[in-house]
């Protein structure tokens, strides 16, 4: 039996590796999971006699193929509920995050089931990021360049938002730059602003907002 803060790892471990790539560095973990990078090299070593993940020396860390699965299931977990709160319990965007990881380590499988019933299996959640399927088959994490790379003039279309700052959710969802959206990138400025236009408005981000969309270009 894993505990929560193992799964929590491997999870955040997945994510990592679908960003950047793999090895992931034990500082890349410390950041996301906010702990101190000695303890996180401590658990990287549990999860390693365990068989969860391979570790290179001076490099950094990746899933093993048993690592990945545990990491799928927890990741189905949590974008089910995402979505299972943003449509049945109409939780707003920027609030599902939090719970989900409260309640992705204590569900059965009935009501893993029952809820991707209820939602006709779901293939995204409301950020846009894709939901395993109950097969645990690994799912294309690809999600096309970001908005920070777009020059202006560029029409694309918004694809994934990432959810690990609930303020800036609250800020794009006021800004209506949500997924399915279409945008057009009006300027882009030398000191990191990037001023997109969207149906309703225009609206200027900062560098590293823009650099947190993912999108596709228009047709």
């Amino acid at each position: 039996m894993l505990s929560d803060v193992m799964e929590d790892y491997l999870k955040a471990i997945y994510v990592l590796q679908a960003e950047e790539g793999a090895p992931v560095s034990t500082s890349a973990i410390a950041e996301y999971l906010e702990k101190t990078p000695p303890s996180v090299t401590d658990m990287l070593g549990k999860l390693s006699d365990r068989g969860l993940v391979e570790r290179e020396p001076y490099q950094g860390v990746e899933l093993t193929a048993e690592g990945e699965a545990v990491a799928l299931e927890i990741v189905r977990h949590h974008r089910l509920l995402e979505a299972f709160l943003a449509d049945q319990l109409d939780y707003d965007w920027s609030d599902v995050h939090e719970e989900a990881d409260a309640l992705e380590h204590h569900i059965s499988e009935e009501f893993e089931r029952r809820v991707a019933e209820a939602l006709n299996d779901p293939e995204v959640d409301p950020h846009g990021d894709p939901i395993p399927g109950a097969d645990l088959d690994p799912v294309d994490e690809g999600s096309g360049p970001r908005l920070s790379d777009h020059p202006e003039g560029d029409r694309v279309v918004v694809t994934r938002v990432s959810d690990r700052d609930d303020d800036e959710l609250e800020y794009l969802a006021d800004a209506g730059i949500t997924p399915g959206t279409t945008i057009e990138v009006v300027d882009v400025a030398p000191f990191g602003m990037v001023t997109v236009r969207t149906p309703a408005s225009e609206q200027s981000l900062p560098a590293e907002v823009a650099r947190s969309i993912r999108v596709e270009d228009a047709e």
